[in-house]
């Protein structure tokens, strides 16, 4: 399957991480989807009820990278995925990149990130 709708660069806050400073006060996350799933019929229809409504998904990531502090990104990463694969029938496959772009360590680096790829069925 080739065809994909790429979401990149949605700016969140959460709390995620092991210590106390991380999920006392809130820090900056940027999220990347790639959703992939046959979009031949909406292709065809220019109907939005064929597609993934994309505001939907959106809606999907913000709840749970502002929801429940996690210790890991590994998890909230995981958690986005699987979240949008049971919520979004039509979506065969989907690849989340979870940013974190403020790490409190003391080494001046732009951040750590996860990626994880989860697949109907698989």
């Amino acid at each position: 399957m080739a065809d994909k709708i790429i979401l990149t660069g949605l700016e969140l806050f959460g709390r995620h991480g092991c210590t106390e400073q991380e999920r006392k006060y809130s820090q900056p996350f940027v999220v990347d989807a790639e959703l992939e799933f046959d979009f031949s019929q909406a292709g065809k229809s220019d109907d939005l009820a064929d597609t993934i409504d994309y505001v939907a998904v959106l809606a999907d990531i913000r709840a749970i990278v502002e929801g429940t502090p996690r210790n890991l990104i590994e998890t909230v990463a995981i958690e986005i995925a699987e979240t949008l694969l049971n919520r979004h029938a039509k979506l065969d496959a989907v690849k989340i990149i979870l940013r974190k772009t403020d790490p409190p360590v003391d080494e001046k680096f732009s951040g750590a990130a996860v990626e994880v790829t989860r697949r109907r069925g698989a």
